[in-house]
C-alpha cells in the first residue's frame, strides 16, 4: 500500500515537485542576468530546486553574503525544509544563515510579508500547490484548505490561483510560475484569476508542455513568467510562447480582456462574429426513454452507446412510431468529440449509417460526453444539405485548429502519436452549425458556398461568410462572386 498512499499524501498537499531541468532549461537562462538586481524568493521551495542552484552561478567566496541579501525560502513542510537547508550548506552557506533564510511556513495563509523588507525587489520563482477547488471537500485531509477561499479569495477555483493572488496583493513586481495550463486555457476554472491578475500583470513569456513533466501527475503545465504594469489596466496583452511537444515551435498569443484573457479564443470570436442570424437549431441524444415511448411498427437499427465491446458497438433493433422514425432517418448525423489519436478520426461531424451501418445510436444509460452523438438538427433538411453541413463543419473546424494549434479544445491524454489527442465540447459543436447560413441564402449564394466547401476552400468560406454578415451590400457580395467566376 506504499504507493497508493504516497499518492494520496501528495494529492492532499498538491505537491508536484519540480524536475530540476526546467530550471536549468527554461527559467535559468531568463534571470541569470538579473541575479544581483533582485531578491530571489519562492513561498512554495520544496527541495529548493528552483531557487539554490543559483548559487551555483555565484563565486563560492561570495556565496554567503549573495545568499544572505538575495536569497528566501520557505515551505510548509518540515521535511522539506530541513532538505533545502542542507543543500544551502552544501553549497558554502554557514547553517545559521541558512536557518534564518529558509522557513516553516504556510504561505497561502500566512504571506511572509518580511521579504519585502529590502531595498531589492522581489522575483518569486516557484511551482505552488495545484488542487481543484472541486476535489478538496471531498477528502478529510483535503477540507482544511477550505479556508483559502474565504472572504477576499471567494470565487478562486485551485491553490495556485490564491499563490498567485497573494503575490498581486503584495505587488511583486515579477514573477515566473510553474502552474496548469488551464491558467491560459481554461474557461470557469481560471476567467477570474485571469481578469484579476491580467489587470495588474503582463505575460512577458511562457513555455507551455504538451507532454507529461511530473512523475506523479500527467497535468499539463506552463512556465508563465509575469511582470508587474506600472498601473492597472485592461487592454489585449500578447507575448511570444515556446509550445513544447512533438515538436518545439514558437507561437503569438493574444489574449483580450472581451475572452477573459483566455488563449485560444479565437474559436469564441469566430463563431460569435459569424453566428446565423437564423442559425439552425441543434439537439444531442436519443435516449432509450425516447423510444420506449415511441413503440410501433417501423424497424430501427441502433448502436447502444453505453454497450461497447472490442467488436464494437451493440447493434440493437426495436420497432418505434412513424414519428420517431422519421426523425432518426432524417437526422443521420453525429458528434464524435473526441480525436481517437488517427489522422481519420479526428472530432467531427460523420454520418452514422456510413461509420456504423444503422439508423441511429440510443442511449441506454448515462450520457457521456466521448461517446458517439446522435444530432439533430431543426427545420429537416434534404439528406444532401445535411452532407453539405458536415463538410461544412469539419472544413472550418479544421482550419480553426489549424489556426489555433486547437487550443480552443481540451487536452484529453498525451500520447506518441502525431498529434495530442483533443476533446470538443457540444457547446462549441453547437456553436460553429450555428454559423452554418443556410436559412438565410438564395439559391445563387447556396452554389457559391457548395461550391467553396466542395473544394476545400476554407479561406473562401472565411471570406463568404464575412460577406454574409448583416452589413453585407449586394454591390460587395457581386464583386465577391465575380472574383470567384474569375480565378
Amino acid at each position: 500500500m506504499a504507493v497508493p498512499s504516497e499518492r494520496r499524501r501528495r494529492r492532499a498537499l498538491g505537491e508536484h515537485l519540480t524536475p530540476q531541468q526546467l530550471l536549468h532549461t527554461y527559467i535559468l537562462p531568463e534571470i541569470t542576468p538579473l541575479l544581483t538586481q533582485y531578491r530571489w524568493v519562492d513561498l512554495f521551495a520544496g527541495r529548493g530546486d528552483l531557487i539554490l542552484p543559483i548559487l551555483e552561478q555565484i563565486p563560492p567566496a561570495e556565496r554567503a553574503e549573495f545568499f544572505a541579501e538575495h536569497i528566501r525560502l520557505y515551505d510548509i513542510q518540515p521535511q522539506m525544509v530541513a532538505q533545502c537547508i542542507q543543500r544551502a550548506v552544501a553549497l558554502g552557506v554557514p547553517e545559521p544563515l541558512a536557518r534564518e533564510n529558509i522557513r516553516q511556513q504556510d504561505t497561502l495563509a500566512h504571506y511572509p510579508e518580511e521579504i519585502l523588507r529590502s531595498a531589492l525587489p522581489v522575483y518569486h520563482v516557484t511551482n505552488p500547490p495545484y488542487l481543484y477547488l472541486g476535489y478538496i471537500p471531498k477528502q478529510p485531509e483535503t477540507r482544511p484548505y477550505l479556508q483559502y477561499f474565504t472572504g477576499d479569495n471567494e470565487g478562486y477555483q485551485d491553490l495556485y490561483q490564491i499563490a498567485l493572488i497573494n503575490d498581486m496583493r503584495h505587488r511583486i513586481p515579477r514573477m515566473a510560475y510553474i502552474i496548469p495550463s488551464n491558467f491560459l486555457f481554461g474557461f470557469a476554472i481560471s476567467n477570474k484569476i485571469r481578469d484579476d491578475l491580467l489587470t495588474y500583470y503582463t505575460i512577458r513569456g511562457a513555455y507551455l508542455f504538451e507532454e507529461a513533466l511530473f512523475e506523479h501527475t500527467g497535468v499539463h503545465v506552463m512556465i508563465g513568467f509575469f511582470e508587474r504594469k506600472p498601473c492597472a489596466q485592461r487592454e489585449v496583452q500578447a507575448f511570444e510562447a515556446t509550445k513544447i511537444n512533438h515538436t518545439v515551435q514558437r507561437r503569438l498569443y493574444r489574449l483580450s480582456p472581451k475572452q477573459h484573457y483566455r488563449a485560444g479564443g479565437e474559436f469564441e470570436e469566430f463563431t460569435a462574429r459569424y453566428r446565423a442570424a437564423r442559425p439552425l437549431q441543434v439537439s444531442y441524444y436519443l435516449h432509450h426513454t425516447t423510444v420506449e415511448q415511441h413503440r410501433g411498427e417501423h424497424l430501427l437499427r441502433l448502436i447502444d452507446a453505453n454497450d461497447f465491446s472490442g467488436k464494437g458497438y451493440r447493434v440493437l433493433e426495436t420497432r418505434v412510431d412513424a414519428a420517431l422514425y422519421e426523425q432518426v432517418r432524417a437526422n443521420p448525423l453525429f458528434v464524435r468529440t473526441l480525436d481517437t489519436g488517427s489522422a481519420d478520426g479526428r472530432a467531427g461531424l460523420y454520418s452514422i449509417p456510413e461509420q456504423f451501418g444503422v439508423d441511429g445510436i440510443v442511449v441506454t444509460k448515462a450520457t457521456y460526453r466521448t461517446h458517439p452523438i446522435q444530432l439533430f438538427i431543426e427545420p429537416r433538411l434534404p439528406l444532401d444539405d445535411l452532407l453539405w453541413l458536415k463538410d461544412y463543419f469539419n472544413l472550418l473546424l479544421e482550419y480553426l485548429r489549424a489556426q489555433t494549434d486547437s487550443e480552443f479544445m481540451t487536452t484529453y491524454k498525451y500520447s506518441e502519436s502525431a498529434y495530442t489527442r483533443k476533446y470538443l465540447g457540444l457547446s462549441q459543436a453547437k456553436a460553429l452549425i450555428e454559423t452554418f447560413p443556410y436559412l438565410e441564402l438564395t439559391p445563387e449564394e447556396q452554389k457559391t458556398l457548395r461550391q467553396l466547401v466542395r473544394v476545400g476552400d476554407a479561406e473562401g468560406v472565411v471570406g463568404f461568410l464575412n460577406l454574409c454578415t448583416p452589413c453585407i451590400t449586394l454591390r460587395n457580395f457581386m464583386v465577391f462572386k465575380y472574383t470567384l467566376i474569375t480565378k
